[in-house]
């Protein structure tokens, strides 16, 4: 998390949206054998928690359940060049969305990762519209085997910590021209998100 404040929040419906919105994230730990990562779609139960899963050969899974973790959700980010501002005398920096989730992990039974599994399909087919795929399609000799490789796991979240760096704290010229420079340059998301959030 930012150390400046200004880019905090806590509207827990924006960090909900943020984690359903991006649902792909990054989990830390530091384990025995050092510092480990795994990479891996998120989705959050609604009361608390969000639920993930690993390949069972990752590094992260023999430790993870008991132990606190970090999950990390990263939004939209951009280059914000000095051209943008009013007074060009100053540096580059970089904007960006970012949420950490801290919490004790616990391993999910079979039930519980097959219920995150359909509820990952049914999130990603329904996003892409259209003639949507199901998991019957697959044989079940074939969903058993692949079942078996990978883990469910579920962190209670006991600390959320966003960061909305967004030029908060600068003019509103300078934040509208930023914002247009970031949608120009290729960044939409970022520069939607400074005109309704950054005050």
């Amino acid at each position: 998390m930012h150390p400046n404040p200004s880019y905090r929040s806590d509207d827990r419906a924006l960090m909900e949206t943020l984690l359903d919105e991006i649902g792909f994230g990054t989990v830390f730990l530091t384990t025995p054998d050092g510092p480990r990562v795994a990479h891996t779609p998120l989705v959050s139960t609604g009361d608390g928690a969000v639920q993930f899963h690993i390949a069972r050969a990752n590094a992260l899974a023999r430790h993870l359940d008991g132990a606190t973790a970090l999950a990390v959700i990263n939004g939209p980010d951009a280059y914000v060049s000095p051209r943008w501002y009013s007074n060009r005398k100053t540096v580059p920096t970089w904007d960006y969305i970012s949420l950490e989730l801290e919490g004790r992990v616990r391993q999910m039974d079979d039930d519980g990762l097959e219920a995150l599994l359909h509820t990952l399909i049914e999130r990603g087919e329904t996003r892409l519209g259209g003639d949507q795929w199901n998991a019957q399609e697959t044989p079940a000799d074939i969903w058993a085997k692949l079942f078996g490789a990978i883990r469910g796991f579920e962190l209670e979240i006991l600390a959320w910590r966003p960061t909305l760096k967004l030029h908060q704290g600068t003019t509103a010229e300078d934040r509208a021209n930023i914002a247009s420079g970031l949608e120009d340059s290729g960044s939409p998301a970022l520069a939607q998100l400074m005109r309704t959030l950054a005050p």
